[in-house]
């Protein structure tokens, strides 16, 4: 066999597809690591990892060995940590968004406490802290097309989206007979630091409204933010339905037009391949399921129900 150590180094560059990266995770020198994966290419006979300018590129035989790899040592992290946290089998750590943890998430954590008064929880929003690279994490829930491969990834919940404002600052457009958007202040979602979400335009295709000009406006780089600026009077924002239902029900953001389109993107539950049968990950993951069905029919009854005169 192998040395645990080479096999490791593969494992973490492979992963990664670089050296340096490597290196960083398992706190050796990029050398190091470079000097243990040849060593392994050598005894294996194969060409594990093509390297590259700035990157490395698995082989063929690389993605069958990194595979298996990522499995055996996700089951030993999990056994040791079984063995060390006796303590603390009913521990739950997971990672999820920010807004989704902050708005959706936190307000239910006292029923889900109720229902299961022996389940503790571990909960970070660190959008650094990957399920590849933490042994700690049990799960974690994601926000995008279910594209994690090498996870088990199973559908949560779709966006809803809707534009909303404060109330007040929709009440400057009474009397007229259409809502004129350019008007207002658009509040946008970045979705990379010099990138725009789409769903400003996708709403507008949706109410059928043409010649508004989405280019200015105030950008954030969370929902939660451009939610609070919509809040305070700000502005206009496209939210998910789901992230605003006390905001909507408490008057404090009302919809500028009953139009309601889906997202591009979903909330997905992320586990390893082979832990979503762990009895604390499998509660949890059942227990979101009825969260998001109790949730899914407030917002079907809201939606059927007439606005009144909004303009």
């Amino acid at each position: 066999m192998p040395a645990l150590n080479a096999l490791k180094a593969f494992e973490v560059a492979g992963r990664t597809g670089s050296f340096t990266r490597a290196a960083e995770l398992l706190n050796v020198t990029q050398s190091a690591v470079s000097r243990q994966v040849r060593q392994l290419e050598t005894q294996l006979g194969e060409t594990l990892l093509q390297r590259h300018h700035h990157h490395l590129e698995l082989s063929a035989a690389g993605r069958i060995l990194l595979q298996a790899l990522q499995h055996s040592f996700d089951r030993i992290e999990l056994t040791v940590r079984s063995l060390q946290d006796k303590t603390h089998r009913n521990r739950l750590r997971i990672n999820a968004p920010p807004t989704f943890t902050s708005r959706w998430l936190m307000p239910r954590l006292s029923r889900l406490r109720d229902a299961y008064p022996h389940l503790e929880l571990s909960l970070s929003t660190r959008v650094d802290d990957n399920l590849a690279e933490s042994g700690v994490l049990d799960c974690a829930i994601r926000f995008g097309n279910g594209e994690w491969e090498g996870f088990d990834n199973r559908l949560l919940m779709n966006e809803r989206h809707i534009a909303v404002c404060a109330p007040g600052l929709l009440a400057r457009q009474a009397g007229r007979t259409a809502l004129d958007l350019n008007q207002f202040t658009l509040l946008h979602v970045l979705a990379s630091a010099d990138q725009r979400y789409l769903t400003w335009q996708h709403w507008l295709k949706a109410a059928a409204i043409d010649n508004v000009d989405t280019s200015g406006g105030y950008e954030f780089d969370l929902l939660d933010h451009a939610i609070r600026a919509a809040i305070d009077g700000l502005g206009v924002t496209i939210a998910d339905r789901h992230m605003i239902g006390r905001e909507l029900a408490e008057g404090l953001l009302v919809p500028v037009l009953n139009v309601h389109v889906d997202g591009h993107q979903s909330y997905w539950f992320v586990t390893r391949q082979g832990q979503d049968d762990l009895p604390h990950v499998a509660l949890f993951h059942d227990w979101l399921q009825q969260e998001i069905w109790l949730s899914g029919m407030a917002l079907d009854s809201s939606e059927s129900a007439p606005l009144g005169d909004t303009l």
